[in-house]
């Protein structure tokens, strides 16, 4: 058995997580030492993740930790993940999954629909924010950063009449009381990685990698290996507005994707099957380029998309 060192950001969710898998490591012998590890993404509070454009910004001081063997091992929201790691790392697991689709909380509607004229909803993503507004286009979406807790805070508050949140987060905390409904795929397509939390080492680490193996499923590393080859295909990380959702069924991969305009003035929606999860990902994100996602990936990337004001 082994003594592990798992590296983790400090928020309430990333603690979760970290304790999972360390509970899961002390289940099979091993015995466990956490460091918390503040990250840029971490620091930077006051302003939408969209605009700060850092790739890896929930991930390269811990990744700095596994370089200097300050801990063996980082837990990560997958969908935090660049698609490509560099060269000194590798993700030696990626768990089952948890649900990985957006949830709407709400102190008051009970569903997007429900929401009145101009409601304030609130969420910092891009990708949530173009599909919002390309099925409500009289909703204003304001930016909305904190952990969780402070997420509810505020729309319990009053700040906002809705949020938008990953499922996972919060059904992984029992915070649940306001999710008013899960939203459906083919309104709302997920962030690539959604729900799965990505295991990463030092590359070459065999003896650590062999300690991890048993936390892998298939069914997780197939999908979100399609939905990250899609997404790597765009040239996108986690904050832009492009959703990947991926299913095995009969062992073939199902692939839903979309590349939307922040304003949802225009979303293009793809969806697709295949047996080869990094193929699959690179047809269906080469398709959706050619059919115009490359025309709105530039204007997004060229400009820095703006998210409007706190209400």
């Amino acid at each position: 058995m082994a003594h592990l060192r798992i590296g983790s950001r400090g928020s309430q969710l990333a603690l979760w997580q970290a304790h999972h898998i360390s509970d899961l490591l002390r289940a099979q012998g091993h015995t466990v030492e956490l460091e918390i590890i503040k990250t840029t993404g971490d620091k930077i509070t006051e302003v939408a993740l969209s605009m700060v454009g850092t790739k890896g910004m929930f991930t390269k001081e811990i990744e700095e930790a596994l370089l200097d063997n300050r801990v063996d091992l980082a837990v990560h929201s997958l969908k935090d993940l660049p698609t490509e790691l560099a060269h000194d790392f590798e993700i030696a697991a990626i768990t089952k999954r948890e649900n990985p689709r957006d949830v709407f909380c709400s102190a008051r509607f009970n569903s997007i629909d429900d929401l009145p004229k101009n409601a304030n909803v609130g969420t910092s993503s891009l990708r949530r924010q173009a599909q919002l507004k390309a099925l409500r286009p009289d909703l204003k979406i304001h930016p909305l950063r904190g952990n969780v807790d402070t997420r509810l805070r505020k729309l319990e508050a009053g700040e906002y009449d809705a949020i938008i949140l990953a499922a996972a987060g919060l059904y992984r905390l029992g915070k649940t009381q306001l999710v008013r409904q899960v939203i459906p795929v083919e309104v709302m397509t997920p962030a690539a990685g959604q729900g799965a939390l990505g295991i990463e080492i030092r590359r070459g680490d065999i003896a650590t990698r062999q300690h991890l193996a048993f936390l892998d499923d298939a069914a997780a590393r197939a999908t979100t290996t399609c939905e990250r080859a899609l997404l790597n295909k765009l040239g996108g990380g986690c904050q832009v507005p492009i959703g990947a959702f991926a299913e095995v069924a009969n062992g073939r991969v199902l692939l839903s994707a979309l590349v939307a305009h922040p304003d949802g003035s225009k979303v293009i929606r793809e969806s697709r099957e295949g047996a080869d999860p990094v193929k699959l990902g690179n047809e269906v994100g080469e398709t959706l380029l050619a059919r115009g996602g490359d025309d709105i990936l530039e204007e997004v990337y060229g400009s820095g998309f703006a998210v409007p004001q706190q209400p």
